[in-house]
């Protein structure tokens, strides 16, 4: 591949851009500064640096992240900031996308990627990717509430029936369940619906991800274990 195109595949910028890196000597290659513009590399295993930056080439990124509150999954943010300036430019630059969307008062598990199949596949209706939360109520939860949920709720402008597997009591304010779909305010509503109300709500897992150890508003790139792992969907 060439150089230049290399370059714009990983966020640096337009054709114009690359090239002025390139003609600048701001680009190393095994510790050698490329200066010609015809330079063409091996991407296969591609390690690279900018301005002595070192930098890994991906065909495409998927990414997990730790979601802190107050953060919007959106390029245009309404009345918080956008998540996406947690992260560097290169990446915003090549199309970060989210993967779902969570609100700007939940926390945790938050996958994004560039890979449009792979947005695709766990974000469509079909594929019932299963996603674990843990939620903090304002009331203490009743065992027939508990039972609600996983007997399954009716939604307001919603067609169908909403239920939650693995419904679990943590402590008197707090449960951990799992949903199938992924319909607007899903968890919060399906509190209400039961006659409790959300306070603090966590996603843990997405298919058989769950939540590496990171601080909030900490990231890392997925490696294809986890990547499988984030696909794994069940008939329900």
């Amino acid at each position: 591949m060439l150089l230049e195109k290399m370059l714009q595949s990983q966020g640096f910028g337009s054709r114009k851009r690359c090239q002025q890196l390139i003609k600048n000597g701001a680009i190393s290659i095994h510790s050698e500064v490329q200066t010609d513009l015809k330079c063409r590399v091996d991407v296969n295993g591609l390690n690279f640096s900018v301005y002595g930056q070192d930098y890994t080439y991906r065909e495409k990124v998927y990414i997990a992240l730790n979601k802190p509150q107050g953060f919007e999954c959106s390029h245009q943010p309404q009345h918080h900031q956008s998540v996406f300036n947690l992260f560097p430019e290169i990446l915003r630059e090549r199309g970060l996308a989210a993967v779902g969307r969570l609100d700007q008062d939940t926390t945790g598990l938050l996958l994004l990627t560039d890979d449009g199949q792979f947005l695709h596949a766990l974000t469509h209706p079909k594929r019932h990717v299963p996603k674990v939360y843990h939620v903090t109520t304002l009331a203490p939860i009743s065992q027939e509430q508990l039972i609600a949920l996983e007997k399954g709720v009716e939604l307001h402008n919603e067609k169908g029936i909403f239920a939650a597997t693995d419904v679990h009591l943590l402590n008197e304010y707090q449960l951990s369940l799992t949903i199938h779909q992924g319909v607007y305010h899903q968890v919060k509503r399906m509190l209400a619906a039961v006659g409790n109300k959300v306070q603090a709500l966590h996603r843990q897992q997405i298919g058989e991800l769950d939540l590496p150890e990171l601080e909030l508003g900490e990231w890392i790139y997925l490696d294809k274990e986890q990547i499988q792992a984030a696909q794994q969907s069940n008939s329900q």
